[in-house]
Formats: C-alpha cells, structure tokens, sequence
C-alpha cells in the first residue's frame, strides 16, 4: 500500500481540509492568553485562576439513542461517560465495577440446585433450546455431561413422571455507595427493573438469556438473585447481572412503559447513570456535552479528570481527521475500518500533528479458509483434505509482509483464533508455520504434487484423491470493494505462485459471499479458497470449526464453512464449551482445541486487526485496549493538560 512522504502527506491535509471542513480556508486555533500580573505595594501577587477544563471526543457516526436497550452500536462511548460497569471486559478479562466481585461456583455464589421437573415444565434440551418437558425430550443428566454421545448423560423423558435437573443460581452484591447522578442509591431492584424491560416483548433487544432465565429476583436491597431454567449450564454465568435502569424515576407504568423508553427524552437522550458524567445537553447533528457527577462513587480519587466533556459528530472518517488536524478534538474515534486513511494518520504522527493510540491485536482476525470438503455439487479436485497441503501453504504465505504492507508493521501475525494476550492463549503447545517457501514445496512434494513439465506450477502425481496430472490451480474468493482483503488477496496469490500454486482472484459482492447456502459460495461450501475476517467471542471460539458446525441442507446457517471434521478436535473443544471458566477441565481442554487447530489448519490465520485512535499531545490517561468494546473504556481518567 502507498506510504505518503511529506510532501504527500501535506497535499493529503490539504486535501482534507478543502474538501472536508466547512471553513476551507481557514483553520481556527485557540490560544489561552495571561497578561502579566499586576504589583501592588504591600498585597500579595494576583494569581490567576485556571479555567476549566474541557475534554472533546470526535466519532464519525452520531447514536440515534442512548437508551441501554435500543440497539445503537454507536452510543457505547457515549454510555461509557454515563455508566461505568457494571462489568469490565478488559485485557481479555472480566473485572467487577459496581459489583463487589465477580460470582463463582469456587466462592459458592454460585452454585447448582437440584429440581424436580414434571411434565409441562420449561427446560432446557441437548440442544440448549428452551422447550416444555414432554415424551421424547433430551437432557443432560448433570452439568459434569461433556458430549451429548455419552449414553450416561442423556436423559430421555417418557411418561408423566417426574425428573430431577440442575438448576443453576447466582448472585452479586452492589456495595453501598453506588449513587444515580440525583443522589438515590443504586438497588438490586434496579437491576430487576433493567431484566423486566429487556425481556419485555415491546424491547428490540436479544431475548436470549431472557428464555433461560426462570427468576431474576432481588433478595434485599443490594442482592441480585439470578436463576437459570433447569439444564441450563452457562459458562459466562458470572455476566448474566442486568445492568440497572432507575426505576425509581421511570415507575410510572402508564407513561414508562417497554415501548415508550425507546423513544422518551430521559431513556433515549438523557438516560440517568451513575457514571462519571451526567448529560447537559444534546444537540443534533452537532455535539453531546457532559458535565462530571458529583455523586460518582470515585469523585473522591479526584475522577472524573475534566470539567466539561463533548462528543462532537464528523460526517466521514476523512471530516473526523481533518477535525483532529485542526485542532477541534483533542481524541478522534473511527467508526468502521480505517482503511486508506492510515498513511496519513502516520505521516501526521511522524509530524507530531497529533499521536496515535494502537492496540496490535484486537476481536477480529483475517483468515484464509480452505475449502476441505466442499458440497457435492462443487465438483473440483481434492485439494486441501490432505493436511500437509494446508500446511504447506501456510509455509507459502508471507504473513508477516501483510502485517508490514496492511497494518503498517503495526499489527501481529496471527497463529490461532485467540490472541497472545489472551490468558488461555496455549503459547507453548502450539504448532507454527514460518514464512518458508522451501519447505512449503519440500510438504507438497510429499504429498504428490510436482512440477513435471517445469513451467513453474505443480500437477498431481499419485495424489490420493486427485486424478494425475491434475494441475493445482484454485480459486480464492474475496469480498469486491474491499482494499484490504483486495491486496491481502493480492500478496497470496503472487506466494501461492511461488509455491507452483496457480491462484485465480474472484471478487464477491459482500452479501453474496456472506449469503448462507446454497446460495452463499462460502457457507454454501462452494469455494476452494476463501479469504474473510472471524469476530472473537468472549470465549475463545473453538465452536466455529466442529464438525456439527459444517453448513448443510439441514442447517444452512452454520459456521464451519471448510467442512473441516476432526474427531480429536471436536472432542477437546466440545468439553472445553462445556466446561465452567476458571477450572482446570476450561483451561486445558481450550489449551488442547488449540494445539490440534494449529496442526491440522482448518484455515490459516493470517493477523489481527489492529485498533487505531489519535489524541492530542495534550491529552492524558488515554489508552487502548486490545478487548474491550469501547476505546472509551476508561473515560473517567482521561485529562487534559493547561
């Protein structure tokens, strides 16, 4: 990709300005001026007293509400100065903040009842479906079930008779001195409030955990009591606390109802929190401004750290820039992919225009996909079953060059579906194909593939499954419009050929390629090789190449696009899934999913995104993290410098 030098990288913010600022001439810059103190004979020196502080964070994407339950991706660094909590996802670990600790089944706040169930009863089946107990329903006998082919796990139900479930419960407690920003306490009842407005129907929110959930019921004032529906097992069990809402303001059933908070100016606008900032003021199109809450829980750590906070809005990543270029943000957010606009976010850096805040890995990874075992109608020879040949490859892919080329050497290399930061990050046990073109060809000729005829591309010779003479020459599949993936798909192909595997590039419109089968080419099981990007879960997502997640007439809408079955991998993380966090049964099995994905290479990772964002010298306390879902995460301890 096309690095700017100087000169470039000037026409760039000249470019910007002319083209994205409503001034195109002229650029503003506020300068504090102090005149000279006055002496007068006998009296102490006048000091002059500092003004207030003001902190401005630019996003280029304006929310359309900030109500906790309306759905708007973009309002979550604007809710990060309302709320604070009241669970942290931070260095890919969760961490209480309006909770005294974190439930565990070690600690016994959390824990499994027994039940008796009889017909009728909502439970949980083999499937994790919610469904009324009737003859032929399926359930694990205990939490300790592991894989739903044990003949001692499975309990089907016949009869009218009763059975006995477990049942799961947990609880948090909220210390004393958690306010809303008017001064009342924030109660379990709250919290209770925040689950009965989720689950309602007129609530366009993941109803998920609501059909698991049997009780959710405050035992005092600061106890919240979650109970699950029997057979119910959730790992991330701990997470399951609704975050509060104030009922005491919004009780009015009439005028606050499910529906009506999606729209109401004190839900939508204005919500209550108990943060470190309270909203002043919202005017569209234009900015947010925040004022500290004196009755935040940390006020007395001197937090927040400003005395006035904005969130201004940028019609375009490049408006957003040029904003930070003209001084009118002191930190600017990207929205979406940062794209072309990084050798000019660099260039302005080296400049000290402004600083860069970088996470090297981030939620979400590139990755070449094999197409393994392709549907039956996607007649083309056995490429990638043997897996030497996906070794092979990986050996081929200089994906350190990506890293340089894409990310500008500001990214890491990825060698499996977590990051190294990750705590259950197998480091040691895994397997890792460097850049090695040589033995890259010495694995392909073991398995067959030459170049006979010397013109620089391998044919089939004795190949298992492969006719001889078969020439290695796939198809790679790439989203049309992406720059990214064009040149990432772009430096694999120029590798592959250096290989002798000859690459043809066919551009997808982002939702065919995305399409579930039969339509969709990669979830259809239709592709030899595909190039895309996998979010990261919460939990390291092993799931995504089981051999129950391979898409098929019966189920479209699975994940293992590959085709990719392994009895051993389907083994270690099938228990890993089913084993509670924090055990060793969790932390091994993720450990042994690991190691045999890096063997045997479903597909190949290829980086992680990176996470990008600029401040200004000025700025303190800012800092990214590799996990968490707002780079706003720790608002209350961001400053300004005089």
């Amino acid at each position: 990709m096309k690095q700017l030098g100087i000169v470039g990288f000037l026409i760039g913010v000249g470019l910007l300005l002319s083209t994205c600022t409503p001034s195109p001439t002229t650029v503003t810059v506020t300068v504090q001026v102090t005149s000279p103190p006055q002496v007068v004979t006998a009296t102490p020196t006048a000091t002059a007293t500092p003004g207030p502080t003001v902190l401005t964070i630019c996003q280029n994407a304006e929310p359309e509400t900030l109500y906790l339950y309306g759905g708007a991706h973009t309002a979550r660094h604007v809710l990060e100065a309302v709320y604070d909590g009241p669970i942290d996802y931070r260095s890919y670990d969760f961490q209480p903040v309006i909770l005294e600790k974190l439930p565990r089944i070690e600690d016994g706040d959390a824990y499994f009842d027994t039940v008796t169930v009889q017909p009728g009863d909502r439970v949980i089946d083999i499937a994790g479906q919610p469904v009324a107990l009737e003859d032929g329903v399926q359930v694990f006998a205990n939490h300790n079930c592991l894989e739903a082919d044990n003949p001692d796990c499975l309990v089907t139900f016949v009869g009218t008779r009763t059975l006995q479930l477990e049942q799961m419960v947990v609880s948090w407690q909220i210390p004393e001195g958690i306010l809303w920003s008017d001064g009342e306490p924030v109660t379990a009842d709250d919290s209770v409030y925040s689950y009965e407005m989720a689950c309602d129907a007129d609530t366009p929110a993941s109803k998920y955990l609501c059909d698991r959930t049997a009780s959710y019921v405050a035992a005092g004032e600061r106890t919240v009591v979650w109970t699950g529906v029997p057979g119910y097992v959730d790992n991330l069990y701990f997470l399951n606390f609704f975050t509060p809402l104030p009922r005491h303001l919004w009780q009015d059933e009439l005028r606050y109802t499910a529906a009506n908070l999606l729209s109401r100016s004190e839900s939508a606008r204005q919500p209550m929190g108990w943060g470190p900032y309270v909203i002043v003021e919202w005017v569209q199109g234009e900015y947010i401004e925040l004022a500290p809450n004196p009755n935040y829980f940390r006020a007395a750590e001197g937090l927040p750290g400003v005395d006035r906070l904005f969130f201004r809005f940028a019609a375009s990543a490049n408006d957003l820039v040029s904003m930070m270029l003209a001084d009118q943000c002191d930190v600017g957010i990207i929205e979406g992919e940062v794209g072309d606009l990084m050798p000019l976010l660099i260039s302005a850096q080296q400049q000290g225009l402004f600083n860069l805040a970088v996470a090297p890995s981030s939620d979400t990874w590139e990755n070449l996909t094999f197409g393994i075992n392709p549907v039956a109608a996607y007649d083309r020879p056995d490429f990638f079953e043997d897996a030497r040949v996906r070794q092979a490859i990986a050996h081929c892919v200089d994906r350190q060059t990506m890293v340089d080329e894409v990310t500008f050497g500001l990214g890491e290399v990825a060698d499996v579906y977590i990051p190294p930061l990750h705590p259950l990050y197998a480091d040691r046990r895994l397997v890792r194909w460097p850049y090695d073109p040589a033995a890259g060809r010495a694995l392909l000729t073991e398995v067959g593939w030459v170049d006979e005829d010397a013109d620089g591309v391998l044919e089939a010779d004795s190949v298992e499954g492969v006719r001889d003479g078969t020439v290695f020459r796939v198809d790679l599949l790439v989203m049309q419009g992406n720059d990214q993936q064009e040149a990432l798909a772009r430096i694999i192909r120029s590798n592959l050929a250096d290989c002798g595997i000859q690459t043809n590039l066919v551009f997808t419109a982002e939702p065919d390629f995305r399409a579930d089968g039969p339509a969709g080419p990669v979830f259809g099981r239709q592709f030899d090789l595909a190039l895309f990007a996998w979010y990261n879960a919460v939990e390291p997502p092993c799931y995504l190449y089981l051999s129950e997640e391979i898409p098929n007439e019966l189920n479209w809408g699975r994940s293992n696009a590959a085709g990719f079955s392994d009895a051993e991998y389907d083994a270690a993380c099938s228990a890993a899934l089913a084993a509670l966090p924090g055990t060793y049964e969790y932390r091994e099995f993720h450990s042994q999913a690991q190691r045999i994905f890096s063997e045997q290479l479903p597909s190949l990772p290829l980086f992680w995104r990176i996470r990008v964002a600029m401040a200004q010298p000025r700025v303190t306390g800012f800092f990214l993290d590799p996990s968490a879902e707002s780079e706003m995460w720790g608002i209350e301890e961001i400053g300004v410098l005089p």
